[in-house]
């Protein structure tokens, strides 16, 4: 083949890509979800189409999240990233300390479609890194106790209400779980993020201040360590390993074998599917004072893109009053957007849950895990740990073992 032929092939490639005024040019979006966030996605591309024919965007869809860092770091190594990508606050930061990230900042300081306070600062925050924004949230949700409304009635047990406490909520638990049946009153994951809310609410911390290392032997972190691991080992109100790994949560709450389960907006439009049983939403139980944990994702370009323009015009919509109101009323999310998180397509009172008011309750009290690069490999790390400790009801010992996995990371990150 020429190399006159392997020019031309070259540059109608790169046409075919866009860039020029006037011609067609192609986003690539990658993204993971259940099936019903991934069709919010495409309902906003589409109504994007409609006001931007010039701008295909074309979702890229990832199994999971662990699907997805792989995708993005392969193809950023590999020099064709997507445009787009949309990630947690948890997990953006192994990127943009490497320069992997297009800042947003000056992009929205020029805008004339919203403005930086048009947003929850609490969410906005999380995507700050070395003194420039990163990415722009499109959510701000938090932990909550999705719970079946109708179990709870059938027991005579309370229904959960803000301010119930810790023990309140383990005596629910207790009322609401038949072993021998199968039926539990709790789910909940053996997470750093699951666990954090609660140590916040008992005064301690989760990360000492200067990021060496845990700061779980303190006495108020302690004791809320403590009652968590004995959810299993001595209240007996979650499933045993075996079971989770049989049947998620998730899934046992959906066929009604789990009163209650921790989990954030994500949640809901899977959980809108369920025909079987009423269900709702409830603020996290505490111990001295309410805490909560941010749950935030957002949209990112990456530095190596050549649509810039185009993936921003289209986070400019995706963000916007019009596009936030499509993800909000699909229940995928706690719109970052102040004022759409206060309109009808979030608190629709004929859509579940019916209590989504608890979700924008509780952002005054949301606090976040520390924005480093080496916080996804410390989660990884330390699951295990706590698997053990929760399944196995072996805590003696749980923060030095903590410490022992986790102290080269921390060292790293020290550096």
């Amino acid at each position: 083949m020429s190399r006159v032929v392997v020019l031309v092939g070259l540059l109608l490639t790169l046409g075919a890509c866009g860039g020029g005024d006037g011609e067609r040019r192609t986003v690539q979006f990658l993204a993971f979800g259940d099936p019903e966030e991934l069709k919010a996605y495409r309902e906003v591309i589409d109504a994007f189409a409609e006001e931007e024919p010039d701008i295909t965007v074309q979702l890229v869809e990832a199994s999971d999240r662990d699907d997805l860092l792989a995708r993005l770091a392969t193809s950023i190594a590999g020099g064709a990233p997507p445009d787009l990508f949309l990630l947690n606050y948890r997990f953006y930061a192994q990127f943009a300390a490497k320069g992997q990230i297009h800042p947003i900042d000056e992009r929205l300081a020029d805008t004339d479609a919203f403005e930086e306070d048009d947003f929850y600062a609490e969410a906005m925050d999380a995507f700050r890194y070395d003194g420039r924004l990163q990415c722009l949230p499109q959510n701000i949700s938090s932990l909550v106790v999705y719970y079946n409304r109708d179990l709870f009635e059938a027991a005579g047990v309370p229904l959960p209400r803000a301010g119930w406490t810790w023990e309140q909520f383990t005596d629910a638990a207790v009322e609401l779980t038949d072993e021998d049946a199968g039926g539990y009153g709790l789910g909940v994951e053996p997470t750093l993020i699951r666990l954090a809310p609660f140590v916040w609410s008992n005064g301690g911390e989760l990360v000492k201040r200067d990021l060496s290392g845990f700061d779980l032997d303190t006495p108020q972190a302690s004791e809320a360590l403590r009652e968590f691991m004995l959810l299993r080992s001595a209240y007996g109100v979650i499933p045993s390993e075996e079971e989770v790994e049989a049947q998620d949560d998730e899934a046992r709450f959906m066929e009604g074998k789990t009163a209650m389960i921790l989990s954030s907006r994500r949640s809901t439009p899977t959980f809108r599917t369920i025909s079987g049983f009423e269900w709702d939403v409830a603020p996290l139980p505490q111990f001295e004072q309410p805490a909560g944990i941010l749950h935030s994702d957002a949209y990112c370009i990456t530095a190596g893109s050549d649509q810039k323009d185009a993936a921003w015009r289209f986070m400019e919509f995706a963000l916007g009053p019009e596009g936030q109101r499509i993800t909000a009323r699909a229940g995928r999310t706690v719109p970052s957007l102040k004022e759409v998180a206060a309109s009808d397509a979030f608190l629709d009172p004929d859509a579940k849950p019916r209590s989504s008011q608890v979700f924008l309750d509780g952002i005054p009290t949301i606090r976040r895990v520390p924005v480093i690069p080496e916080w996804p490999e410390l989660e990884d790390v330390a699951e295990p740990v706590l698997e053990e400790a929760l399944y196995e009801g072996n805590f003696l010992g749980l923060t030095e073992k903590l410490d022992a996995a986790t102290r080269p990371i921390f060292e790293r990150a020290a550096r």
